[in-house]
């Protein structure tokens, strides 16, 4: 059974998304409330799946993709950022930390699990490929 890491510092929201990831059935939920905590729970889990809330305390969303991100143990995991903060901006911060999907709450419960299922599908290689992408993309842009 793959393993989802739920980071969120808000445990309504928790809830609502191991009740939305449970629907599927096919994913076993383990959380962390806070970034830090997030980081000492992805090594210890090591889920196949992170989804992460930007504002949290200690260490924010976007900190935490990047840190995961930059260690090579943890580079390749599958990462959906799932966040209230609905700008482009934000998205394309998000998605430019490394993030793999950005989501925004409230979300619907199929759109979740569609994003878990299409992260899970991508390989490192096309991982990269996005990323420099966005960053070329954003790049022209400034």
């Amino acid at each position: 059974m793959k393993k989802v890491l739920v980071i969120d510092d808000n445990p309504t929201i928790v809830e609502l998304i191991k009740y939305a990831v449970n629907l599927q059935g096919s994913y076993s939920v383990v959380v962390a409330y806070d970034g830090v905590q997030g980081l000492e729970r992805v090594h210890a889990e090591q889920p196949d799946c992170v989804i992460i809330d930007v504002k949290m305390p200690r260490m924010d969303g976007y900190q935490l993709v990047r840190c995961l991100r930059g260690d090579p143990r943890t580079a390749n995991i599958p990462m959906i950022i799932l966040s209230a903060m609905t700008r482009d901006e934000d998205q394309m911060t998000g998605l430019l930390s490394g993030a793999d999907e950005y989501l925004t709450k409230p979300f619907k419960p199929t759109a979740l699990n569609e994003a878990i299922e299409r992260v899970l599908q991508l390989t490192p290689a096309e991982r990269q490929r996005r990323t420099d992408y966005l960053v070329q993309t954003q790049a022209e842009r400034d």
